[in-house]
């Protein structure tokens, strides 16, 4: 018979990233129903004197520890939103692909979410301030404080936005089969 399936017992453990170069910010965040908890949250740093390789190198060794420790199952990514600046653009662009090549490598499916979605799932406005969505994470998150530095509550805001977004889908798939 062509039934529901039943949901899955354990949580789902989603791995948020914002990407850059100088900073990656990242979030494991775990959601059992509707509840929301933050498993780890932190920011992946490289020298600006290293040579980009290197740094690039850095940030994908150091996603794929994050995901050999915390054993993600899903995983979500900031769209790039172009700057003024072309080359930090490129560059911002490029670690994206290194983020996403160790998200991959890590075997995990990679959503990926407009600063303006983000900002929408978590706050419920797509134009909302940067201190408005740090502290919309600490609500949710129910947490003591927002997490610093700004990429690690953007990531946390990812990992959210990606939770959110996905369960909505997955419950109107279900009703509609």
């Amino acid at each position: 018979m062509g039934g529901v399936s039943p949901a899955p017992t354990g949580p789902r453990i989603a791995l948020g990233i914002d990407p850059g170069t100088a900073i990656v910010g990242y979030a494991v965040v775990a959601a059992r129903g509707d509840n929301l908890s933050m498993i780890a949250c932190d920011v992946i740093t490289t020298p600006a004197h290293m040579p980009l390789a290197e740094r690039f190198q850095h940030i994908y060794q150091s996603l794929i520890e994050i995901i050999g420790i915390y054993h993600p199952n899903e995983a979500a990514m900031e769209e790039l939103f172009f700057a003024k600046n072309a080359r930090t653009a490129m560059t911002v662009g490029q670690a994206r692909g290194v983020a996403m090549l160790a998200l991959a490598n890590g075997g995990l499916p990679i959503s990926e979410y407009t600063p303006k979605q983000v900002k929408q799932a978590v706050t419920g406005y797509g134009g909302a301030a940067k201190d408005q969505v740090g502290e919309m994470v600490r609500i949710l998150l129910k947490l003591s404080a927002i997490p610093r530095p700004d990429d690690a509550a953007d990531a946390a805001a990812v990992a959210i936005c990606h939770l959110h977004t996905a369960s909505v889908l997955t419950d109107n798939y279900l009703k509609l089969r």
